[in-house]
């Protein structure tokens, strides 16, 4: 038969264990959706970026225009890249898109004129801001036709606006039950050692005292559970680097402290939080009330 006390120091490390797991996954989920969070305009912008913009010139353009209109573009604080396509280049290309050698059914006759291929920088993705690019490089009187993706412009744009409030809202509710489920674990923790908190009231400790010991275990507790979740986001955080390399996500200090902040202060504060209420409870209970 075993020990009493051997008992009551299981059931202990049993409830330590259970609020650490709990603190762990809690904190995982609570910091991935803080990484999406926090990368989430970062990413909207890389797929505002990538939408193309096709502008193509005339047969009677001079290579001197063409030249000078691709050293514009890039200059201007609208770009994010310009690079000229050859009449060449853009047969090939559909050519390959195609699977068949369209120039040869066609007589030898290459119907793709030369153009210049740009990607705008994010802020400037709007419907505003494009039809004044579009109405200003139109007026060139060697520019043929400017070709862009107008309805994915405007969806995208909606659809970013919509995924950051909801993500916002789904935040506020997924902080709501890490509590409510961090809380209750402390809580049975606590409850463990319910007659202690008492045994020590009675022999005239202050609740500041009782409190103390109580608080600082779950201060541990707490960290343990952050550093465990970091170890985890940091692996996720990793990969997704490797997926999205133009992100430079790990390269973005800035974000990663807030991230790294955000877990290990978060885990700290819950803890405190809900040792402080658990112990207040057990510390204004009868005697009587402890069997219950």
């Amino acid at each position: 038969m075993s020990h009493p006390s051997s008992y009551q120091k299981r059931r202990l490390f049993s409830s330590y264990f259970w609020v650490v797991v709990s603190l762990f996954l809690v904190l995982f989920l609570l910091g991935l959706q803080g990484f999406l969070l926090l990368n989430s305009q970062q990413l909207a912008n890389y797929f505002r970026e990538q939408i193309p913009m096709s502008i193509y010139f005339k047969d009677t353009a001079k290579d001197l225009e063409m030249k000078q209109l691709e050293t514009t573009l890039q200059m201007a604080d609208y770009t994010k890249s310009a690079v000229f396509v050859s009449s060449e280049e853009g047969a090939k290309k559909t050519q390959e898109s195609l699977g068949e050698n369209f120039v040869e059914q066609l007589g030898g006759f290459n119907p793709i004129p030369n153009s210049i291929d740009i990607r705008l920088n994010a802020q400037y993705v709007t419907q505003t801001d494009i039809d004044t690019i579009v109405e200003e490089l139109s007026s060139k009187p060697y520019i043929q036709e400017i070709r862009y993706d107008k309805p994915l412009v405007s969806l995208l744009n909606q659809n970013v606006k919509k995924i950051s409030f909801y993500m916002l809202i789904l935040s506020g509710v997924f902080v709501l039950i890490a509590f409510l489920l961090i809380n209750s674990s402390i809580r049975l923790s606590v409850y463990a050692k319910r007659f202690t908190i008492k045994t020590m009231q009675m022999v005239g400790a202050t609740k500041g005292f009782i409190r103390r010991p109580f608080i600082w275990t779950s201060l541990k507790l707490g960290l343990i559970g952050a550093v465990l979740a970091l170890s985890a986001l940091s692996v996720v955080v990793y990969y997704a680097d490797r997926l999205v390399p133009e992100l430079s996500i790990l390269e973005n200090y800035e974000m990663l402290g807030l991230l790294i902040a955000g877990v290990i202060g978060f885990g700290l504060l819950i803890s405190l939080i809900s040792t402080f209420f658990a112990t207040t409870r057990y510390l204004n209970l009868r005697t009587d009330q402890l069997y219950y």
